[in-house]
């Protein structure tokens, strides 16, 4: 009788923190965060398309400055470049966001998974390049007597501004300099036993860090094709005219088309006379 009265009184201090538990997890319950997905007075309310995106404010950002006295034609012109040019600016930040996480993986200590996760990062980073070139292409769809009608408007507006763009010559370099995305590949060879030379030569004995020095040169070649694209573009649309924002046009883009990664280009044509 004695035994069953001192397991029945060590039970109860253990039934007892099972009732504080249980009331603690009911009021855990009570207390539970509004789903993010519900909108007011508790009633759930899906997330739309239209609110996760914006769309009232998004489809709000095209306002062309064509005169209202203009035809419809010269305003849906204007509407286009915009939209295209706002696209452009969209991408651009898809782009540098890709590029940046990119290089940060690929600065040392990196293991193998560190190298992949900057090869996906490049290999989508090229992808977007190519999105970029065919809008340029788009804009060839453009007709030259309503860009003529409302350039004027433009003032001094020049896609040269775009410090999106400015920031992708310290990103991938140009004919002068490497950029930090070169500068981080060769930092990655170096910490795993090879220079940039290396990998060249060896090829697909290198692994990953053969396919991330082609993702490289894709990119490198991707973002040329680009800018010719807009250098034959400006060249259709202004001649040999001035360009926006009193820049000389295309003299002005043509000086301007680089080529990034100099030394990996380099290293690669050397391999021709080994």
């Amino acid at each position: 009788m004695n035994e069953r009265r001192k397991i029945a009184d060590r039970a109860v201090p253990f039934r007892a923190i099972l009732r504080n538990t249980n009331r603690r997890r009911r009021r855990i319950v009570r207390r539970r965060p509004v789903d993010p997905l519900s909108r007011g007075g508790g009633a759930l309310s899906p997330l739309t398309y239209a609110e996760y995106l914006r769309m009232e404010t998004l489809l709000s950002l095209q306002d062309p400055r064509t005169p209202p006295t203009s035809s419809r034609a010269v305003v849906l012109a204007e509407q286009f470049f915009i939209i295209t040019h706002q696209s452009c600016e969209l991408w651009l930040k898809q782009l540098g966001s890709d590029l940046d996480a990119a290089a940060e993986a690929l600065v040392p200590p990196c293991d193998p998974h560190d190298l992949e996760l900057g090869l996906e990062f490049l290999l989508r980073a090229g992808e977007v390049v190519r999105v970029l070139q065919q809008q340029i292409l788009v804009l060839e769809k453009l007709p030259l007597r309503y860009f003529a009608a409302f350039r004027p408007s433009l003032g001094t507006a020049s896609g040269a501004q775009s410090t999106q763009f400015r920031r992708l010559t310290t990103l991938l370099g140009n004919n002068d300099h490497q950029g930090t995305l070169y500068d981080a590949f060769a930092a990655a060879a170096e910490y795993h036993g090879q220079s940039v030379h290396d990998v060249c030569r060896l090829g697909v004995e290198s692994g990953v860090l053969h396919r991330l020095a082609e993702a490289l040169v894709d990119m490198g070649n991707g973002y040329w094709h680009w800018k010719m694209a807009h250098l034959a573009l400006v060249s259709k649309m202004v001649g040999e005219g001035g360009g926006t924002g009193g820049s000389s046009g295309v003299d002005f883009l043509a000086r301007r088309v680089t080529r990034p990664f100099p030394e990996l280009r380099r290293l690669r044509g050397r391999m021709h006379h080994s």
